[in-house]
């Protein structure tokens, strides 16, 4: 797998044939699974096959803006799926609040549960916190080329 990491835990679930996860989707460009410590009534993962430490390593450009907009995507699928009469929520945590350094998207079919979890999840404006999907892919869309 082109830039793996031997030390994160997504990259070996990605790698180690024997991992007893449950993919509950795969492409060519990301993985689903459900989080191991679910924070909502439903709780799943989308990350990269490639290794991508965290939001912060995303650029304006078209490669980063389409990974991150597949990979949305494929949560709204996996929730619309599985919790189609809950609200859906999208984001991303931001360093130094990020507990994995491997780009991963949360994916909640709330509420919370417990309640107190809504915490973990806020953004917190200029001190990072937890990123929308929709406000992530604002700040990495790229820009119109000059004719």
């Amino acid at each position: 797998m082109a830039g793996a990491n031997q030390t994160c835990i997504f990259c070996q679930i990605l790698n180690d044939p024997n991992s007893t996860t449950r993919l509950l989707h795969t492409d060519e460009k990301v993985v689903a699974f459900q989080d191991i410590k679910p924070a909502a009534r439903r709780h799943y993962l989308v990350i990269p096959k490639e290794h991508i430490p965290t939001v912060r390593d995303l650029q304006r450009r078209d490669e980063d803006y389409s990974l991150v907009s597949h990979m949305l995507s494929v949560g709204q699928e996996l929730l619309q799926k599985d919790a189609p009469q809950t609200i859906h929520r999208f984001g991303f945590h931001q360093p130094p609040f990020n507990s994995v350094d491997h780009l991963h998207l949360h994916c909640f079919a709330l509420p919370f549960m417990p309640r107190w979890k809504v915490v973990k999840y806020m953004s917190l404006g200029p001190f990072g916190g937890f990123i929308e999907a929709q406000k992530l892919l604002e700040k990495i869309r790229p820009l119109p080329s000059k004719v």
